[in-house]
């Protein structure tokens, strides 16, 4: 194993690298690239040891599996699709907020009777024993369709692989239905199609993924520590609220039972004082503080953080857990 730095592949165009610059800028961490944005390597500013790809997400996705990148950024659909053996080779560290999508089975609206999946097998079987032909499945994402028609007991099919607009196969009667990636939806009604009830193969979005095959040194363990530390202190500060309040020492039993009810940290000890510091999750606040009042506590704020390090964080320790 070679004293290799942290690798680190990002989305190098579009909105997809429009947000995940901001969600890296959110943790202190900003992309830097020395002969502007048509560089594709770079720097990750004031940290060491940490090398920025600038490729296309599929490109990611491959850079991964093989171990050619330690990190990325890259959509669930793509690892999904593109690494047979995914759950092996990578390990999806967080979702990042930011590039969903559903990767769908559609049919033509006009299709009234076909509703589920296995509605969908009586129309292969049907097809099949009308016209001799199996019924076609336009799709890019072969892998993903296979496994999930497999999982329905849907055997009597054949895939044509999508080049193009994959929405407009069963209008130009090359395909029957579809297996797509939507956002919205619009785009398949504006085609005639529909989602099947239980048609949604997976739902996606951004995650930072860690590859398990790539060169793990130490200099890039701890690159990758330093990282992701920043990136859980930022989702640990977002998720937090500290809220102090003025309350009479002697409802210690209440202000116990409090802690407890709503799993609240008491990040100076037990208070010695009428000041008492709390941290709750930020969809709680309102309900501590209300609490706390019945309490008989006044003088209640509540504080949101920039970041908020604690002596471990998750991210790191599945990282670290998955390469032993």
């Amino acid at each position: 194993m070679t004293d290799s730095p942290l690798i680190l592949a990002v989305p190098s165009k579009g909105r997809l690298q429009e947000n995940a610059a901001a969600f890296f800028a959110r943790a202190g961490l900003v992309f830097t690239q020395s002969r502007g944005a048509r560089d594709y390597r770079g720097t990750l500013a004031g940290v060491p040891d940490v090398e920025v790809a600038f490729l296309s997400a599929s490109e990611i996705v491959n850079q991964l599996a093989t171990g050619a990148a330690h990190l990325g950024i890259t959509g669930e659909d793509l690892v999904r699709e593109q690494v047979p053996d995914a759950d092996e080779a990578v390990e999806l560290l967080t979702p990042l907020g930011f590039g969903h999508a559903n990767v769908v089975v559609a049919v033509p609206q006009a299709w009234i009777d076909v509703r589920t999946m296995a509605d969908l097998d009586e129309v292969a079987a049907d097809l099949r024993a009308r016209h001799g032909y199996k019924m076609r499945v336009a799709t890019k994402y072969v892998n993903l369709t296979r496994r999930f028609f497999a999982e329905k007991g849907i055997a009597d099919y054949r895939i044509v692989e999508s080049l193009g607009a994959t929405e407009g196969a069963p209008g130009a009667g090359s395909a029957e239905l579809i297996v797509d990636i939507t956002t919205t939806g619009a785009t398949l009604t504006a085609n005639a199609l529909k989602v099947l009830d239980d048609g949604v193969m997976l739902r996606s979005e951004a995650n930072l993924v860690a590859s398990t095959r790539a060169p793990w040194s130490a200099r890039a363990r701890e690159a990758a520590t330093a990282v992701l530390t920043r990136i859980a202190a930022e989702e640990e500060a977002r998720a937090t609220r500290e809220v102090r309040a003025a309350l009479d020492p002697s409802q210690a039993s209440g202000l116990q039972a409090l802690v407890q009810n709503f799993g609240l940290s008491v990040p100076y000890g037990t208070p010695q004082g009428r000041e008492v510091v709390l941290h709750c999750r930020t969809s709680t606040v309102f309900d501590v503080v209300a609490a706390l009042q019945q309490l008989g506590a006044h003088d209640v704020t509540v504080r949101a953080f920039d970041y908020l390090f604690r002596p471990t964080n998750a991210l790191t320790e599945r990282l670290l857990r998955r390469l032993g």
